[in-house]
């Protein structure tokens, strides 16, 4: 996991892995400093190199999404596919974050 930097507003942070409860502090870590910088709007969160996620990643993204909205920021997801883009569609996650 990694802040890839802030470009005209977007903030894109690269997932990788395993993203499951083990990663929780850590993520949170990630993305805490960027929903407080004022200078971003969007938060790009890049799946792209995810290779599992379980449900309680889908809480953390709840959680990202809900101190987001609270700081005026919004959240995408990008580059879910295979199982991943499944899990997501199956707990109807498109109705809560864009997904591209």
């Amino acid at each position: 996991m990694q802040y890839a930097g802030n470009d005209q507003g977007v903030a894109e942070l690269q997932l990788s892995g395993r993203f499951d409860f083990s990663v929780f502090r850590s993520f949170r870590e990630l993305y805490e400093p960027v929903i407080a910088d004022p200078d971003v709007q969007v938060i790009r969160l890049d799946f792209s190199a995810v290779e599992y996620l379980d449900s309680a990643a889908l809480v953390m993204l709840l959680m990202l999404r809900e101190k987001a909205e609270k700081n005026g920021k919004k959240a995408i997801l990008t580059g879910c596919q295979g199982s991943v883009r499944q899990l997501l569609d199956v707990a109807h996650f498109s109705r809560l974050f864009e997904i591209v």
